[in-house]
């Protein structure tokens, strides 16, 4: 993954439903950027019941010994003085990009080496039917159970 052309903003287009997400009803985003300690910030977003939320977190390399892994990262949304516990960093691996090699990515998928969390984030709040029956294969190839996959609602923008 080139995190340069990840930066910016995602819009979870579908997911596996989890715990730690159930407030969100809508328009579920994330923002990722760069760090002065060359980690990346996230700003999750979301709209609860009639009101947004946020959550920032932190992200790095999993392994940052090997340049063959950055797309490999962990996440936290712990506070930051509990950031030296290994349990409140969760994995966060790109499994899946669009193959335009020009700017920014415009799809990407994410998930974890369990196969229980699952995200499809695109650049806009929708994406193409048959671009997203194409992503839903790949995850199925991946040995996602595809059954689970949820269609995330986004406002139309």
């Amino acid at each position: 993954v080139d995190i340069d052309r990840y930066l910016g903003v995602w819009y979870e287009v579908a997911l596996i439903p989890n715990k730690f997400q159930s407030m969100c009803l809508s328009d579920t985003s994330a923002e990722y950027a760069k760090r002065a300690d060359g980690t990346l910030s996230v700003t999750n977003r979301c709209n609860t019941t009639g009101k947004p939320a946020e959550a920032l977190g932190q992200a790095k390399l999993a392994d940052p010994s090997n340049p063959n892994t950055t797309a490999q990262l962990k996440v936290r949304f712990a506070p930051e003085w509990l950031s030296w516990l290994p349990m409140v960093w969760a994995n966060y691996w790109v499994i899946a990009l669009d193959d335009d090699p020009s700017g920014a990515y415009q799809w990407a998928l994410v998930g974890e080496p369990n196969r229980e969390f699952l995200w499809v984030l695109s650049r806009s709040p929708q994406i193409d039917p048959f671009l997203a029956a194409r992503i839903m294969a790949r995850a199925k190839a991946l040995g996602y159970d595809t059954t689970k996959i949820k269609k995330s609602p986004q406002s139309v923008r």
